[in-house]
């Protein structure tokens, strides 16, 4: 009798494939593309895919009068447009020498610590959603409207606000802004602590995010994360202590930091810091002084002296920062971004080695990455 040989692979041998993640995909928050290299569920490689909202942001800039750069900034980070502004406006402001009247500080240091907490609201919502809790998330919209109807009311805009100025703010506040805040801040401290109640320490909650995309300190610093995603690894490190910038040296508020650099540190990290926003605004609001919210430059046309400068903030994400060029024109000669979401996502392949498909969706959404700023 013929022996019949059998091509049937051995039992237990591994069977690696590719699998796409995006672009067109809710959990990548963006268009942003993802290639798995798999065994099973086991993630073995990955390889990402940017550029996909490439607009040559930074060339355009160089294109756009001093003044008109402001848009382009609100358009880079969409979810923090204050903070990105605000960055900016300091860089050219340090080239110029230019100094800010203290009430148009403290008005920007307010609006930048709300953008912060309605951003954070934002990725709050969104890795409940990724790890499959509904609910909160809908205490986190609440909260952000709110915040967004405070800047509707004082910029005219939900979003891509264009208020802040090189030199100050475009005008002072409405005559009820104090009063609005103050009605605001305990809505928003209840909206932030219902939704930390019902998610934070969530047992399903934890089983899904601890011990998962875990990253050590040094690797974090390697790869040049900042912001909550280096603050959760134990790092102390916010720009506003470490480097303090326009007013915050005024105010008492601490740093949060993690332990073990995973996914619900990441997440721990954010909500905690919400609540150091809500003093800080606290603070700025009681000693805000009268004045003049705008320096004597005007609306004048700007011609910075020549030379450059590099200018960096705590945005929401981490470590924002301008390298910026004058060749004494109406026109930025260069400008450059060091964006956080490109440096914090250039992790993602070290985060995802190793680990299962079903937790590709909340170490990524743990970044908290803004595409419109990684692909500029």
């Amino acid at each position: 009798m013929a022996n019949v040989s059998s091509n049937t692979e051995p039992v237990g041998e591994s069977m690696e494939m590719l699998l796409n993640m995006g672009p067109q995909h809710p959990s990548t928050h963006g268009v942003f593309r993802m290639v798995l290299q798999v065994d099973g569920e086991k993630i073995l490689d990955c390889e990402p895919h940017i550029g996909y909202l490439h607009r040559g942001s930074e060339k355009l800039c160089e294109g756009e009068q001093y003044h008109q750069v402001i848009t382009l900034f609100d358009r880079m980070d969409y979810i923090a447009n204050f903070n990105n502004e605000m960055v900016y406006c300091m860089a050219v402001e340090k080239l110029m020498g230019l100094t800010v009247p203290p009430r148009a500080e403290f008005v920007r240091v307010i609006l930048c610590e709300l953008n912060r907490i309605a951003s954070h609201l934002l990725f709050m919502a969104t890795m409940g959603l990724d790890a499959g809790a509904m609910t909160p998330s809908m205490f986190c919209f609440r909260g952000r409207e709110r915040v967004q109807a405070l800047f509707e009311a004082v910029s005219g805009a939900r979003m891509m606000h264009n208020y802040f100025r090189i030199g100050g703010i475009k005008e002072d506040l409405p005559e009820n802004f104090g009063q609005m805040v103050a009605e605001l801040l305990p809505l928003l401290r209840q909206d932030v602590e219902e939704s930390d109640r019902l998610l934070t320490f969530n047992e399903i909650f934890l089983a899904r995010l601890k011990n998962v995309g875990v990253i050590s300190s040094t690797d974090a610093l390697d790869y040049g994360l900042t912001g909550p995603c280096l603050r959760a690894c134990g790092v102390d490190y916010d720009l506003r202590k470490a480097q303090p910038y326009s007013i915050y040296d005024q105010f008492e508020f601490d740093i949060p930091i993690g332990l073990d650099g995973d996914c619900w540190d990441r997440h721990y990290v954010r909500v905690q810091e919400m609540y150091e926003s809500l003093k800080i605004v606290e603070q700025a609001l009681e000693q805000m002084p009268e004045g003049s919210v705008a320096s004597s430059l005007g609306r004048r046309l700007i011609r910075p002296p020549k030379g450059e400068v590099y200018v960096a903030a705590e945005n929401p994400r981490g470590e924002l920062g301008v390298y910026l060029v004058s060749d004494g024109t109406d026109r930025p000669y260069r400008l450059k971004v060091r964006p956080p979401s490109f440096c914090n996502l250039s992790a993602i392949r070290h985060l995802l080695k190793d680990t299962w498909i079903a937790d590709s969706v909340v170490i990524l959404g743990s970044l908290d990455i803004v595409l419109g700023e990684v692909d500029r």
